[in-house]
């Protein structure tokens, strides 16, 4: 099998399962571009942060006392921050490469931030709040949100306020259900979806492809994603692939505003037309 294949085949097992194993998910989205990559060699990194973090720790500290102690291994003693100056640089959404260099975009940050913590004993979920993803620490009595990216800053309630404004608007109100936990699914396809807009940007078509070939193994029914895999099929001389999207996008969506206009574009796909974006 080659190793595209086999990347593909194990994220698509890893999504099956329940709870996903966040961290081998993103390896196996890594070892597309990087088919010699050790898997064992990263998941050993972070158990050896968590160790890092708890050495630090008298027995039995509570979560609070944790939390900070995970900030200060994670960004001080490890030196963890957001590529400020390459935010686009794809290795930033490339789980090996985030452990490796010790920077990354906001949601591989988050993810290597929650996987620390979950090391630690702490519970620490995705959050995908507008403009920027954040970690939500929950406590017994309370949560407390981060900021993986900006070196585990702590929100408080007008900070978050004024994110929310400055992503949405003026008239944007808040609403705790923005920090509500992201479903580990929905997180490996912001990844994915975060690559194929990289590599659109580059015009680099096939890794795009590639990104939204497995962002549909994770959501299949996404008929956003299939619409955008029909575009980008017919781009690199697929018609016959992209008019099977587009048939399923008909049969998700039936009664889409669109529909008879998706209907020629198939017709014009079989029939061997070229298709206009």
């Amino acid at each position: 099998m080659d190793p595209s294949a086999a990347s593909r085949r194990e994220l698509e097992q890893l999504a099956r399962r329940e709870p996903i194993d966040l961290a081998r998910a993103a390896l196996a989205i890594a070892r597309e571009e990087y088919p010699q990559l050790d898997e064992a060699q990263y998941l050993r990194a972070l158990d050896e942060f968590a160790l890092q973090v708890m050495r630090g720790l008298p027995a039995g500290a509570l979560p609070e006392r944790r939390v900070g102690r995970l900030n200060a291994v994670l960004f001080h003693e490890l030196g963890f921050a957001g590529n400020q100056a390459d935010y686009y640089d794809p290795r930033n959404s490339f789980f090996n490469e985030v452990i490796e260099r010790r920077t990354g975009i906001p949601i591989t940050l988050s993810l290597v931030y929650m996987e620390v913590g979950r090391r630690c004993g702490l519970r620490v979920d995705g959050v995908s709040f507008p403009g920027h993803f954040l970690c939500k620490v929950t406590l017994d009595d309370g949560e407390l949100i981060v900021d993986a990216f900006n070196r585990g800053q702590l929100l408080g309630l007008a900070e978050l306020k004024r994110r929310l404004a400055s992503a949405a608007g003026d008239a944007a109100r808040f609403d705790t259900r923005l920090l509500r936990a992201a479903r580990p699914k929905e997180m490996l396809a912001r990844v994915l979806q975060n690559l194929r807009s990289i590599y659109l940007e580059r015009g680099d078509l096939p890794r795009a492809l590639s990104a939204v070939d497995r962002q549909l193994l994770l959501q299949p029914d996404d008929v956003r994603v299939l619409r955008d895999r029909a575009r980008l099929c017919e781009q690199l001389g697929g018609p016959e692939a992209a008019a099977a999207d587009l048939e399923r996008v008909l049969r998700l969506e039936p009664a889409a505003t669109d529909a008879a206009a998706l209907r020629a574009r198939v017709d014009r796909l079989r029939g061997g037309g070229k298709l206009m974006n």
